[in-house]
């Protein structure tokens, strides 16, 4: 049978407005934020529990999967821009949402922006995990969300300068 569903669902949008430049901001969420290691995604197709559990307890909360320049893309429009989409996630944690609804494989890896305001300084946008992934209807999903706002607020404000890094 056919079918198409339609539903609305509530979003809340997150900003971080930095007083850091840029390129300042950039450089600290590359810093904070490691790119995602291949290998990591390769052992976990094999199906490499104990690679699984490695990265679980001592590898990154966060990794970045991938970025796109936005900003050269209005280079069409004469007004080259700095931003930058990421997408930032942790594969192990997508799996814990997956394996109960394929469907919150849309919003993983999730996607932040890094743009630059008028006066050269950084901002962060993105969508609060929790509030993506509660349209699932289930507890698990969203709980895995709520860890994800509190992972993605904590390295977020870190590159924006907004927390002291732990000491």
């Amino acid at each position: 049978m056919n079918q198409k569903i339609r539903k609305s669902i509530t979003i809340q949008h997150v900003t971080i407005a930095s007083e850091r430049a840029f390129v300042d901001v950039r450089k600290a969420i590359e810093d904070v934020v490691p790119k995602l290691d291949i290998t990591l995604i390769e052992a976990l197709q094999k199906g490499d529990q104990k690679r699984a559990k490695e990265h679980e307890e001592s590898g990154p909360k966060l990794s970045i999967f991938g970025e796109r320049d936005h900003g050269a893309l209005l280079e069409i429009a004469g007004r080259r821009r700095n931003a930058l989409q990421y997408e930032i996630g942790n594969p192990l944690t997508a799996s814990k949402m997956t394996r109960y609804q394929l469907g919150a494989a849309l919003y993983a890896p999730l996607r932040v922006l890094l743009r630059e305001d008028d006066e050269g300084k950084g901002v962060f946008e993105y969508d609060l995990p929790s509030s993506l992934f509660d349209q699932f209807g289930d507890d698990r999903i969203t709980a895995v969300g709520r860890m994800l706002d509190e992972y993605l607020d904590a390295a977020l404000s870190n590159a924006a300068g907004l927390m002291r890094p732990a000491s």
